[in-house]
């Protein structure tokens, strides 16, 4: 057994699922789109510094650029922006468990739209984990899970798919660190004018505030990102890709560890069936 790439998936999916409790925690003290912007542009100067140490150089083609911007705005600035902002209402581990989704919905996009062909096992993997998200939503609406903050992160992980499916094969080999960096520039100078048109701006300072966002900026913002790397030259994407199917429970237990978000059977369930949704999803693509 690869010791040292088992070592390395554990702790990005770690460094990752931990992502949404610790922004859990800084909207709580900080303006969430104010917040985000400010990260992207110290994580992204931060990773392009590291990339230009490496000898990356920033050399793309229009095609590039143009998949830069689109990711930029997509992921970084829809899909975490709408996440920050839905923390300010519903709970990590659920936001975490709705992002999960990913490569259920990225699967289906591609069979309705693109029409690639996808196995009897991914078709019941689909199924298997809208099944795991309806036990989980009706479990927090009932519980009074905020509706707003639900449609926001939907809305989020929804354009993150939508991003994985646009910019396939426009990205650069060899500099892929700087075009993460360049990506998260994209984001903070869009999210810097949204904030100032939509959000109040408010800053209370503590010392929980003050972790989080380094933690933040640093652990998921850099950090994870050059582990992810490291692994995927390591062993492939597709078996690095694997270590994404402990992000559901992870998520939920470190919110639950961490902040205390209650944690009951259906969510258990629930978890479990999309786990297995997705691990039948990436097996049938096999």
């Amino acid at each position: 057994m690869d010791m040292r790439a088992l070592f390395l998936g554990l702790s990005f999916v770690v460094m990752w699922s931990s992502a949404f409790t610790s922004a859990r925690i800084a909207v709580a003290y900080m303006s969430p789109l104010l917040l985000l912007s400010v990260r992207f542009l110290i994580s992204g100067l931060i990773a392009m510094a590291i990339a230009k140490i490496l000898g990356q150089r920033i050399a793309l083609t229009a095609k590039q650029w143009g998949a830069v911007v689109l990711f930029g705005l997509l992921q970084n600035g829809i899909y975490l922006g709408a996440n920050f902002v839905a923390m300010q209402w519903i709970e990590a581990g659920l936001a975490a468990i709705i992002a999960s989704m990913l490569p259920l919905l990225v699967a289906l996009l591609s069979w309705v739209f693109f029409k690639e062909r996808l196995p009897a096992l991914g078709v019941v993997g689909l199924f298997a984990g809208l099944a795991g998200v309806l036990i989980i939503m009706w479990s927090r609406l009932s519980g009074g899970a905020d509706i707003t903050g639900v449609l926001l992160a939907f809305l989020g992980v929804g354009a993150l798919s939508l991003a994985t499916l646009l910019v396939r094969g426009a990205t650069s080999s060899g500099n892929v660190l700087m075009v993460v960096g360049l990506q998260m520039l994209v984001a903070s100078a869009a999210l810097f004018p949204a904030s100032l048109a939509f959000e109040t701006w408010h800053i209370i300072w503590s010392w929980q505030l003050i972790v989080a966002f380094i933690y933040t900026t640093l652990v998921p913002g850099v950090l994870a990102t050059l582990v992810w790397f490291t692994l995927v030259q390591r062993i492939g994407a597709i078996r690095a890709a694997s270590y994404h199917f402990l992000n559901p429970f992870l998520g939920v237990a470190i919110a639950a560890v961490v902040v205390g978000e209650s944690l009951n059977v259906q969510d258990v369930v629930g978890v479990l069936v999309i786990t297995l949704g997705i691990i039948a999803v990436q097996l049938s693509k096999r």
